[in-house]
C-alpha cells in the first residue's frame, strides 16, 4: 500500500531529516517550507513541495490538496515548524505573543483541520506534532516556546480522543537538545546521556510515533531529551 507522509518547515535541521526518514520508510512525502531548499529536497525524495509558511492556512491547504490528488491518501502528518520569539513574560510584546500563538499552536490546529477529513474517512492515519522540553520546563528566557508548547500538548490530548474512534492517533515529541543547531558545552552537562540529540534520533521517534508499532499510543506528549528534564 501506498503511503503518504506531510511534513512542514521541512527544509532544514529536525524538518529536513524527518521527510528524509519517511522517505526511507517508503512513504511519498509531501512537503512544506519557506525556503526554496525545499525543491531539492523534494526532488532528492522523489516527492513534492510547497513553498510558503506553516502560519498560512492556504499554504498547508494547498500542501494537503497536492498530496491527495497525486498519491489519493494521508497517512502521517508531521507539525514541525520553526522558532518563536525568545524573551521574558513581561518583556514580549502582543505581537511576538501572537506570533508565538500563530506558529506552535495555530499552525497545529490548522494542518490538522485540513487533513483530519481525510484520515477519518480513510479510518487511518497518524498527527505528530514536533514540540518541546519547554511544555513540561518552563523558561523564563523562552516564554512564548514554553506557554504554547504546553497548551499543544493539552490540544494533541483532546483532539487525539476527538480522532480515535476514527482510527486516527494524534502525539507529540517534546524535543531536548540536538545537533541541528550548536549546543553549549554548560548545556550538553545538564543531560545525563551526555551529548545532544541527533536529528536523525528524534526523526527516528516521529516516524516510530507514525507507525502501526505505535498502534496503541495515542495522546502522548514524548520527551525525547537525554534524560535532560528530571
Amino acid at each position: 500500500m501506498t503511503r503518504v507522509a506531510i511534513v512542514t518547515a521541512a527544509s532544514k535541521g529536525i524538518g529536513a531529516a524527518i521527510a528524509r526518514e519517511f522517505a526511507r520508510r517508503d512513504y511519498h512525502v509531501a512537503l512544506l517550507a519557506r525556503s526554496p531548499d525545499i525543491d531539492a529536497l523534494a526532488r532528492e525524495l522523489d516527492g513534492i513541495a510547497i513553498q510558503g509558511d506553516v502560519r498560512d492556512e492556504a499554504a498547508l491547504r494547498s500542501l494537503a490538496d497536492a498530496a491527495v490528488s497525486k498519491w489519493g491518501r494521508i497517512d502521517a502528518v508531521v507539525a514541525n515548524t520553526g522558532h518563536p520569539p525568545k524573551g521574558g513574560p513581561l518583556s514580549l510584546t502582543d505581537e511576538q505573543w501572537l506570533t508565538g500563538y500563530e506558529l506552535i499552536l495555530a499552525s497545529a490546529i490548522r494542518l490538522a483541520r485540513i487533513t483530519a477529513p481525510v484520515m477519518t474517512k480513510q479510518g487511518s492515519g497518524a498527527l505528530v506534532c514536533v514540540s518541546s522540553y519547554a511544555a513540561v520546563r518552563p523558561e523564563i528566557s523562552r516564554s512564548t516556546s514554553s506557554v504554547f508548547r504546553a497548551a499543544l500538548s493539552a490540544w494533541v490530548k483532546i483532539v487525539a480522543e476527538e480522532l480515535a474512534p476514527h482510527g486516527v492517533r494524534a502525539n507529540a515529541v517534546l524535543a531536548g537538545f540536538v545537533d541541528s543547531q550548536p549546543v553549549a558545552p554548560e548545556i550538553v552537562a545538564t543531560i545525563p546521556r551526555g551529548r545532544a540529540g541527533s536529528v536523525d534520533e528524534l526523526a527516528r521517534t516521529v516516524a516510530f510515533l507514525a507507525s502501526d508499532e505505535a498502534a496503541f499510543v495515542t495522546g502522548q506528549s514524548l520527551l525525547v531529551d537525554g534524560g535532560m528534564v528530571r
